[in-house]
């Protein structure tokens, strides 16, 4: 049985910086580099070119690699910072498990993989394959996040697998689908610069995509105007042409305001709309359903500027829409998207220079990672694991009947919330820190004080992997071969800098190890590298429409990347789709959505009349796990914080800087107040990504979207008041 996490101060005495291991540091750290390594952030989706330093197998800095052509050289505060957690002495370095009254203790890493083996045989024979679950990650690369779908669903014969990009990019995704019937973004980022238009919706910018920033600012300063919806004046919004401070939940009527007006003044592309698309007249009736007036009173954004937005969008010639999670997190997540998409396609502008749309992809290979396999309702090249035809295929590359290929799994959180009620007995995860990152962090904790059996795999002991009874030392992003996917569909090789310190291992010979282990090795022995993980990858993904078939590790080196689809050896790839306006649906049309507004989960009442949002800040990285641990990132912002109005703040009593109370119906924080008027007066933001009593998933709500199962982590209700201080 899963016990409850030991304290970090005991982990610290049994796991200092003495572990047969010394940090790179000071001193010592100084000097001329061995080699410099050309290779990739391993931070947000952007995935900037990078060359790291290494001397003595230890990565003591970085150079800029300008002539990688996304970033030129820019990197980000996280990116400059980046190659400072390779020599922290946090770094597991050995194979631990959980003794009684001892906390955690290095053990061999055959008694590790016996341990998990055995514990995995034994809950399988007792409650049935899918029993067992795998929790995996997009901080992953193209070849592991492959890698995880096959050991699942080959090795361990489960269903019930998914990943962290559940709590990402998942609504997007299934937006795209059903208007484009891809899952992309649908231009690469040069053509930003050449919008006349851009609008932003839900996304922080300049804080947590910054080098997407200098698109922006390039076609600003050819005379593009922006347009922030959002709301919280973020940093790029402070100087945008206009900002809609939408009220969170509300995106859907906001945007269906917009479409009206572009209806009612005749703004949009009748050709385009007759030759290409399909489902307007549903899509107009239902934008004309919603008054101006209902869509301002709804959405908090004066009814004057909703049609100053339609008309700057409806009159430009060249038009760019970028969106993120803000519009995203939301169980009408999927609605927000197509209502994005809507606007794009009743304009007409897109498969063109400077005319796109753009899903800015949160974690590192958010992209890759949810087209090749560990999400519960994909096969590689984002196969639908339903349909027949896919699963032959897939079946045949991996040597498997089609009967002996498990059905639809899961999301993450119906993962946890059957374990939680003892449905899931045991569960691997690797790269995921669901105690951190899932909404109702109390919800979380409790479930995996339930299993029987938990093996992590990380390279940090993550809050969520505290409660686990084995603990496998993985590897960090430049320690293995492989492939990324970048936001904008660039697929870009991450290269190996330096190998495993300690007794570490990478993660590849962790999985394989595993299913050799598990009696399924010949259908995993032919992995003897990345490259060949690679090549089978590009096979199975041939033909689905995330197609990597004319893309290898040469192609990648030569030209600095590849775009999908590239389906054989000769094709150019494809930095922009639809340029013949054929799109990947079966009908070959894009297709409008319909959307009605509906209200959030949860709406303030006399008990809870607050909205809170969560977001990033530029300092620190999702759950925090790997930025948390480099001082100089968490010098910029050491504690999470309440942003509040001076409005709000003067109601309560409560002072910049002074401690507050902040209740949801599931949980509470105590946490400084940030007074600033950059927040709408009904609205308080919590930065998300810090643990314990400052974990802001205290708070939040186990709701999701009906479509995508994406958490509503944008919009809980919460009550405040003055604190007298911090709680121990």
């Amino acid at each position: 049985m899963a016990n409850p996490p030991v304290p970090i101060d005991q982990l610290t005495e049994q796991f200092g910086p003495n572990l047969n291991y010394e940090p790179l540091g000071g001193w010592r750290g100084r000097g001329e580099p061995d080699k410099l390594v050309k290779t990739h952030c391993c931070f947000c989706g952007q995935q900037c070119g990078i060359q790291l330093k290494v001397r003595d197998n230890h990565v003591i800095g970085f150079e800029p690699w300008e002539e990688f052509p996304f970033n030129r050289g820019k990197l980000c505060p996280k990116g400059i910072k980046r190659y400072m957690q390779d020599n922290h002495p946090d770094r597991l370095l050995h194979p631990m498990k959980r003794v009684e009254g001892k906390g955690f203790v290095p053990i061999s890493w055959d008694e590790a993989f016996e341990t998990t083996v055995s514990e995995i045989r034994r809950v399988q024979e007792q409650y049935g394959k899918d029993a067992v679950a795998i929790l995996s990650g997009v901080s992953l690369t193209n070849e592991k996040s492959y890698l995880m779908g096959k050991f699942a669903r080959v090795a361990l014969q489960t269903k019930e697998l998914d990943y962290n990009g559940r709590l990402c990019m998942v609504s997007a995704g299934a937006g795209n689908k059903k208007a484009f019937g891809i899952d992309r973004a649908a231009n690469y980022w040069d053509d930003i610069v050449d919008a006349e238009v851009i609008i932003c919706a839900g996304t922080n910018v300049a804080e947590c995509s910054p080098i997407t920033t200098d698109y922006i600012w390039r076609a600003r300063d050819k005379g593009a105007k922006l347009i922030m919806i959002d709301p919280r004046v973020t940093p790029l919004a402070r100087t945008c042409d206009l900002h809609l401070p939408v009220r969170p939940g509300a995106d859907s009527a906001l945007l269906l305001g917009m479409l009206r007006v572009l209806i009612e003044e005749d703004l949009v592309d009748h050709d385009f709309i007759a030759n290409h698309t399909s489902g307007w007249e549903d899509t107009r009736t239902a934008a004309l359903a919603l008054s101006l007036e209902d869509s301002s009173r709804i959405s908090g954004v004066e009814l004057d500027d909703i049609v100053k937005a339609a008309r700057m969008w409806g009159n430009a010639k060249t038009s760019f829409l970028l969106h993120a999670r803000g519009i995203e997190h939301h169980t009408k997540g999927v609605d927000n998207v197509v209502s994005c998409i809507n606007l794009v396609l009743a304009t007409g502008r897109i498969g063109r220079k400077g005319c796109g749309y753009g899903t800015i992809t949160g974690q590192g290979n958010g992209q890759g990672g949810r087209e090749h396999g560990h999400k519960c309702d994909q096969l590689p090249g984002n196969r639908d694991i339903e349909n027949p035809e896919h699963r032959k295929y897939i079946a045949g590359v991996w040597g498997i009947t089609e009967e002996e290929l498990p059905w639809k799994g899961h999301p993450a959180p119906e993962i946890i919330e059957m374990v939680h009620r003892g449905e899931i007995k045991a569960l691997i995860s690797i790269c995921f820190n669901p105690l951190v990152s899932l909404t109702d962090a109390n919800f979380t904790r409790e479930a995996l004080s339930k299993l029987e059996h938990f093996t992590a795999i990380d390279f940090f002991l993550s809050e969520t992997a505290h409660h686990a009874d084995i603990v496998m030392a993985g590897s960090l992003h430049e320690e293995e071969e492989g492939t990324s996917t970048s936001a904008e569909a660039r697929v870009i090789r991450i290269r190996q800098a330096v190998t495993p310190p300690g007794d570490a291992k990478e993660d590849t010979k962790i999985i394989l190890e595993m299913a050799r282990r598990l009696g399924r090795g010949k259908y995993f022995d032919h992995f003897t590298s990345s490259e060949d993980i690679f090549n089978e990858l590009r096979v199975a993904s041939k033909g689905g429409t995330a197609d990597y078939f004319g893309i290898t590790y040469k192609r990648i080196e030569d030209e600095m990347g590849v775009f999908w689809p590239c389906p054989e050896i000769g094709h150019p790839g494809t930095p922009r789709l639809f340029e013949d306006l054929q799109f990947y649906t079966p009908d070959k049309k894009a297709h409008f959505n319909p959307v009605t507004y509906r209200p959030s989960a949860e709406e303030p009442d006399a008990d809870y009349p607050v909205i809170l949002t969560t977001g990033r800040v530029v300092s620190q990285y999702l759950s925090g796990t790997q930025t948390r641990r480099i001082g100089a990132l968490v010098d910029q912002c050491p504690e999470p914080y309440v942003e509040i109005h001076p409005t709000l703040a003067d109601q309560h009593g409560i002072g910049d800087g002074e401690w507050m109370r902040v209740e949801s119906r599931r949980g509470h924080v105590v946490l400084h107040a940030k007074v600033v008027t950059t927040i709408r007066p009904d609205t308080i933001f919590i930065p998300y990504h810090w643990a314990g009593k400052k974990s802001a998933n205290l708070l939040t709500n186990r709701a999701y979207d009906p479509v995508s199962k994406i958490p509503e982590f944008k919009k809980s209700t919460v009550r405040i008041s003055k604190a007298t201080g911090p709680e121990a």
